[in-house]
């Protein structure tokens, strides 16, 4: 049996509210929670969040300071050169 007076009392419904608005009910020891972000607006839970190309920032930063390996460097070659392939062939096409 616990000792009285020196739990704080439980509200078993207590509101959460978010912008304005009541979003759920939990229990608390207050009455009502006033949050700014819950699982309803947050980008992660509702499928916005961006996705970083952390690849190419970490490729960027190697080349920046000079820790670049040759696999890398061959890989970004590769690519440019790639790009100024295709470039290159779609100039050709709209002279045409």
């Amino acid at each position: 049996m616990p000792k009285s007076d020196i739990h704080p009392k439980w509200y078993p419904e207590a509101k959460v509210i978010c912008n304005g608005e009541v979003v759920m009910t939990t229990g608390s020891t207050k009455e009502e929670l006033h949050v700014d972000v819950w699982s309803g607006n947050h980008p992660f839970f509702t499928g916005t969040q961006k996705i970083l190309d952390t690849e190419g920032r970490v490729d960027r930063f190697m080349r920046k300071y000079g820790m670049a390996t040759d696999e890398s460097d061959s890989k970004e070659n590769k690519k440019s050169s790639d790009t100024k392939i295709n470039e290159s062939s779609s100039n050709s096409s709209k002279e045409k």
